[in-house]
């Protein structure tokens, strides 16, 4: 498999990589877990190191589906996910890239997926209500905790 660095961080990923979020969420019913399971694992058994996940495929599901099947491999992969969107009380995806909801969003997706730092960490979709100022100082105070 061919790969890839990304950014100038030295992030090397498979050209290839997987799209987690049909696995539990958006695509018609979730898939069976165990299935699923395998399919991440076949995957990287194939060479993939890239997988692309979200807080709110599932919402929050696929996260830890992404987490359990990929432990084994954990130093060999690369783990994407992201941040940005909330679901509201009337189960709607709505921007919130405040700060704190970032740290909140940033806390959930570690312990779902098992991790103790995200590898790629983006933000989903823009909040026109933060500043963009705010939402990258947020993220380097991550990256400096070595979240």
């Amino acid at each position: 498999m061919k790969k890839r660095t990304l950014g100038n961080s030295g992030l090397e990923v498979s050209a290839l990589g997987l799209g987690c979020m049909g696995m539990s969420h958006g695509y018609g019913p979730a898939g069976a877990k165990q299935d699923m399971i395998a399919v991440l694992r076949a995957a990287v058994e194939r060479g993939v190191t890239f997988f692309d996940t979200a807080e709110v495929y599932g919402p929050f599901t696929n996260e830890t589906l992404v987490g359990e099947a990929l432990a084994p491999f954990r130093r060999q992969v690369v783990i994407a996910t992201k941040f940005g969107i909330k679901i509201d009380p009337s189960g709607q995806q709505v921007a919130d890239s405040r700060p704190a909801h970032i740290k909140q969003s940033a806390e959930g997706s570690l312990k779902r997926l098992g991790v103790e730092a995200i590898d790629l960490y983006y933000q989903h979709r823009v909040d026109p209500a933060v500043p963009i100022e705010d939402v990258a100082g947020t993220v380097k105070e991550l990256i400096g905790e070595g979240r």
